[in-house]
């Protein structure tokens, strides 16, 4: 990918991750900084879908590029710097949510706007006010599934991941995401189903 050009309009071709890993490793304080700008929303949308609170998502990104920030010179390469930023965030997720609630999903994205639908003017309000309370649904169905689930079906369906990517973030075999995936959207559809979710569910 090429981002500038020198003085004579050569094109330069971008840094790529590994390149601003070993910048960072030798002090170029501009390296992490370009590594905070690619990766900052990835960051911040997963830490809102796993907390369900942007201001406690704004403090987790900050907590996690800390922890990044910390240990990225002992990032050696062995998967993507992409997989490897979020296994950083899952996990701090999980040890920072597991304090103070069960880890639960949310359909928003970094302006806190669902992201389940993408809206269409051609809909009218009815349908549109559907839409909103069937996603408001599956979230809460996906705050219920157990969090081996959870975590698999948002890196897949709402991250867009591969299997090799979560199952690498995981450190988990490829088999078992597969099972996971295919249990938590199980689980998910019977939940949807049953129609026992209960106001406060739908309202957390």
């Amino acid at each position: 990918m090429m981002k500038a050009a020198t003085a004579d309009g050569v094109p330069v071709p971008e840094a790529t991750d590994l390149d601003l890993v070993a910048r960072h490793r030798y002090g170029d304080q501009r390296a992490f900084e370009e590594i905070y700008q690619r990766y900052a929303t990835m960051v911040y949308n997963l830490c809102l879908r796993l907390s369900r609170n942007a201001d406690q998502a704004s403090d987790l990104s900050q907590e996690v590029f800390l922890r990044i920030f910390r240990h990225l010179g002992k990032f050696r390469g062995g998967s993507s710097l992409k997989t490897w930023i979020y296994r950083v965030t899952l996990n701090h997720c999980r040890s920072r949510l597991g304090r103070k609630r069960p880890l639960s999903l949310s359909l928003t994205g970094a302006d806190g706007e669902t992201v389940h639908e993408i809206p269409d003017p051609r809909r009218n309000p009815e349908d549109r006010a559907m839409a909103e309370s069937q996603g408001r649904l599956v979230e809460a169905a996906l705050a219920m599934l157990p969090h081996r689930f959870r975590e698999a079906v948002t890196l897949r369906d709402l991250e867009d991941l591969s299997y090799q990517e979560i199952a690498e973030i995981l450190r988990v075999r490829i088999g078992t995401v597969r099972s996971r995936i295919a249990r938590g959207r199980e689980r998910l559809r019977v939940v949807l189903e049953s129609g026992e979710l209960s106001p406060e569910e739908l309202s957390s």
